[in-house]
């Protein structure tokens, strides 16, 4: 018997990189997976390449549109065991550079987005006493200069993760993250600067990890489905640092 059989999981920013890699190994593990996504052209595409995964459309700093996805995989599936907070954005600049508009953009995807979704999922998690698990970052607790807001927004994830693992442990919803280190998705192909730099920035990046290179999302989904396993019933309040040995330098 897979470890999760009989189990439903819900990833969200599954359609490319780390969740789109979350999304096919929970499937493979026998978990009952939905992958949600904001782009209806994106999530298309992602269940033409995972057809035996569910699919539900949601912009995670649309509460309205949160609460509908979660009935809609509840009314499909009539229970959610593991929510796995993925969305999120990252971009550079200098925090005299840093407007506005992209301010806003990092804190409301990366934090009040994985608040909403968290909120529309508990009741079901509380009926199930199951987990969450959160994807922080090593820049959550790594000085990040040139990208001090991302940095911010993941530091939150991870006090989020302590004090919700805390306040819901009485009703037996575990609480964990997951702070990955440079990590190779299409979240780098989508910065805005020239792509000939894509290239420089990856390479500043791996020059600050001891094992010298970059995870793939393989790796990192491999920790995520681990994490979640439910018989992991002994650990709440933990952030997990996968990230080459980056957390020591």
């Amino acid at each position: 018997m897979k470890s999760f059989e009989g189990k439903v999981v819900l990833v969200s920013g599954a359609n490319s990189g780390i969740g789109e890699a979350a999304v096919a190994a929970f499937v493979q593990a026998g978990a009952q997976t939905f992958g949600l996504a904001r782009r209806r052209e994106a999530l298309e595409a992602a269940r033409q390449r995972h057809p035996e995964a569910r699919w539900v459309l949601a912009d995670v700093t649309n509460r309205t549109e949160l609460e509908a996805a979660i009935a809609e995989a509840l009314a499909q599936a009539g229970r959610l065991d593991v929510l796995v907070n993925n969305a999120a954005v990252f971009e550079f600049g200098s925090l005299a550079d840093s407007g506005e508009p992209m301010i806003r953009r990092q804190l409301d995807i990366n934090v009040v987005g994985l608040t909403l979704l968290t909120q529309a999922a508990l009741p079901a998690l509380i009926a199930s006493k199951g987990s969450i698990l959160n994807i922080s970052s090593a820049a959550g607790h790594k000085p990040v200069p040139g990208g001090s807001i991302y940095a911010a927004t993941k530091a939150a994830v991870e006090s989020l993760t302590r004090s919700w693992a805390l306040e819901l442990a009485p009703q037996g919803v575990r609480v964990n993250a997951v702070a990955p280190g440079p990590t190779e998705t299409p979240g780098f192909d989508k910065l805005p600067i020239p792509a000939e730099l894509v290239s420089t920035v990856k390479a500043q990046f791996v020059s600050q990890v001891p094992l010298g290179r970059m995870a793939s999302s393989d790796e990192v989904a491999r920790w995520i489905v681990s994490l979640s396993d439910p018989s992991v019933t002994w650990l709440t309040g933990t952030v997990f640092a996968i990230d080459g040995g980056m957390s020591l330098t």
